[in-house]
């Protein structure tokens, strides 16, 4: 599968609405993607097991969207073979008044992946330029009021981007996943969700609310795609209005991410096969 054309390096030239919600590549049927998908899982599972035994490099999977995007069911569906001992899943909700006492990174930073997992981040700390910014957030916040200027934005993008090129060159590798759904596709999720009752708790009247400020956040992802993406940590715009398809190519871009990094088991030297080896006469002359 061709990935440039969900995956922005420079965001200079980025545009939202260039990108079609309802795409879906190639593919026209679910049942082709799905055995897609599943090669993909096998393929990964194998990955996952090198990244974790040769314990250098770690994964960072930054998920952002709408409420209804389906970011949930990603992460169950795209990542059901992984060994759960080797990933770790932090959903990033309203800031704690711990969090609140600390700069808008610190929760980040100290939810990281170790070298040898997979991190997921359900919302991150984009948050903090989507929703923050949206809502005018920052006036509540605890920092100097001379810091409050509408420059704070392009300051936060500067700081984000170079937070992750800092991860990027500490072995700490971003793949950074925005959901493009549409609206009228999260007008029918929500409608799904208030008329069955077995999914009634995933709805709220906020959510609604929420909708009446889509334009707000449309310009808010474009504007935080634009001045946050890098060839280190590129962004990847992925159609979401068929699940089906973005649970495909968020599996393609994990795998291609992981197979870039030319992962392999770690080597035993000499002396280390000798004592294996000695080990292992050791095993079979034992005496039952």
């Amino acid at each position: 599968m061709k990935l440039d054309k969900y995956t922005v390096t420079s965001g200079e030239k980025f545009k939202l609405k260039e990108h079609d919600p309802g795409d879906t590549g190639d593919y026209r049927s679910k049942a082709e993607a799905v055995r897609a998908m599943a090669d993909n899982i096998e393929r990964m599972k194998v990955l996952q097991d090198k990244l974790y035994a040769q314990n250098e490099y770690a994964l960072l999977i930054i998920i952002q969207a709408m409420d209804a995007a389906g970011k949930d069911g990603l992460i169950e569906h795209v990542m059901s073979g992984v060994n759960p001992q080797g990933c770790q899943v932090v959903s990033f909700k309203q800031p704690t008044s711990e969090d609140l006492d600390h700069d808008y990174l610190w929760r980040i930073a100290k939810n990281l992946p170790e070298r040898g997992r997979i991190g997921i981040f359900n919302r991150s700390h984009y948050e903090d330029v989507l929703v923050v910014r949206v809502h005018n957030l920052i006036e509540g916040s605890q920092m100097p009021d001379r810091l409050l200027d509408p420059s704070i934005w392009k300051q936060r993008f500067r700081q984000i981007r170079n937070f992750e090129t800092y991860l990027f060159e500490n072995g700490i590798i971003p793949i950074k996943l925005f959901l493009n759904v549409s609206k009228e596709e999260q007008r029918q999720r929500f409608l799904a969700r208030i008329e069955d009752p077995a999914k009634n708790w995933k709805f709220s009247a906020g959510d609604v609310a929420e909708r009446g400020h889509w334009n707000d956040y449309m310009d808010a992802f474009e504007d935080a795609i634009q001045h946050t993406a890098t060839k280190e940590a590129p962004w990847h715009v992925i159609p979401a209005d068929k699940k089906w398809y973005a649970r495909l190519l968020a599996s393609e871009i994990i795998v291609d991410t992981l197979e870039n990094l030319h992962l392999e088991y770690p080597r035993l030297n000499e002396a280390e096969l000798a004592s294996l080896e000695e080990c292992r006469t050791m095993l079979l002359n034992e005496k039952s």
